[in-house]
């Protein structure tokens, strides 16, 4: 670590009224889940590219998450996708996860591959399919138990292509009633977390369309039902952090599937194409954090922070290691914001001031800062320099080609 460097941006914080060693206990605190299928082959609605070295079965996918947490220290914990991560003893993969330092996060159905979902799972007009997604929902509630996990994360595909292909009321009802049954099973400790998308894999109308329509949702669920924001999942120029801002304040947002997004749900690499997003939108977690209200602090202090992109061209572990620390630094530049300065700006109606007050804060450049915290954490300074210097990477390609997959 360069400790002049460090030197000089400890007192330029300090002058600013920044709590340095309250920021590094923050990003200490950091916590990002990976999903076990960012480890898999994934590709485009054209083509899934495979990769020689993909894990071919949950347990080496674990294997590999945990070479992310062993090179970041942030990411203990990993999401699983059910049926793709069925195991025949899940406490044999929960045993193997902990003998890897890691834990197993939030359970996702799989509601949009079986050939009777081609018109819908909880929401099709067929009270036979909708028995069977509701079931499949149930399994992964009592899988979640049986892990150790709180989350159950659920996105539907749902919806139609066409005015008129289905009456768009009938499979708003038919939908709650799905979740109902299934947010009844829910121990007390258990969150489910709605998550929404504006359009595809239906192209006309999206059952769980917006934010609006999955917090209508939670709102009539009960209190263990929250929001999941994934920040692909918007039309072009949302507001995504005022979205954010929005269910802080109704207590109501759950969690994050973080990834990137030029045109549509593009599922990129964390903070690829606008990182200033990002850094807002942990202004308002943290603005939420210093709120007098208690709820609401409480809600930014218990939200789940999960990947969720397709790495379809990028080698996977890298990739996810790189979406894991563009999520650090975003986080830690937010960090840097003086709220109190902000504050200020506000009452007084300073436009410019209250920006400024923002905005400088992204531009410092924080790798002094990150070295300063990896070293006090005992991670590698530089985690992708460390985890490519490894033998790791070229051990997997014994795998071969042709591992798991979506």
């Amino acid at each position: 670590m360069n400790d002049s460097a460090y030197t000089l941006f400890v007192q330029q914080q300090t002058d600013r009224g920044v709590d340095i060693e309250q920021v590094k206990a923050n990003l200490k605190a950091l916590k990002v889940e990976t999903p076990s299928w960012g480890y898999g082959d994934s590709g485009t609605r054209f083509k899934v590219f495979k990769q020689a070295g993909v894990p071919r079965n949950p347990f080496e996918k674990l294997e590999d998450a945990a070479q992310v947490h062993k090179a970041t220290g942030m990411s203990p914990s990993v999401a699983l996708h059910i049926p793709w991560d069925k195991v025949e003893d899940y406490g044999r993969l929960l045993r193997h996860a902990a003998s890897l330092g890691l834990s197993i996060g939030a359970i996702n159905p799989n509601l949009f591959q079986e050939d009777e979902y081609i018109f819908g799972s909880a929401c099709n007009s067929d009270p036979a399919i909708r028995r069977k997604a509701v079931a499949h929902m149930l399994e992964c509630v009592e899988i979640a138990r049986t892990l150790g996990s709180s989350i159950l994360s659920l996105w539907l595909a749902d919806g139609t292509n066409y005015p008129g292909q289905a009456s768009i009321r009938k499979r708003k009802h038919w939908l709650l009633e799905s979740f109902s049954e299934v947010y009844s099973a829910l121990d007390p400790n258990m969150r489910m977390l709605i998550e929404y998308k504006f359009f595809e894999p239906a192209f006309y109308h999206t059952d769980l369309g917006d934010w609006g329509m999955a917090y209508n949702m939670a709102l009539k669920l009960g209190p263990q039902a929250e929001v999941l924001v994934d920040t692909g999942h918007h039309a072009q120029g949302t507001n995504v952090e005022q979205i954010v801002a929005y269910l802080l304040d109704e207590q109501k947002l759950g969690g994050f599937h973080f990834n990137s997004r030029k045109y549509a749900d593009d599922d990129l690499i964390v903070g690829a194409i606008n990182p200033y997003e990002l850094f807002l939108i942990f202004y308002q977690i943290l603005d939420a954090h210093a709120e007098n209200d208690a709820g609401v602090r409480r809600t930014a202090e218990n939200i789940a922070y999960m990947i969720d992109q397709s790495h379809a061209i990028e080698p996977k572990i890298p990739a996810m290691i790189r979406s894991v620390l563009n999520v650090q630094t975003q986080y830690a530049k937010a960090l840097l914001i003086n709220l109190d300065e902000v504050a200020r700006a506000q009452e007084a109606q300073d436009v410019l001031g209250a920006e400024d007050a923002v905005r400088k804060a992204f531009e410092f450049d924080v790798t002094p800062l990150l070295h300063a915290v990896r070293e006090e954490m005992g991670v590698p300074i530089d985690p992708m320099g460390a985890y490519l210097a490894s033998d790791y990477g070229k051990k997997i390609l014994a795998r071969g080609k042709g591992g798991a997959s979506w």
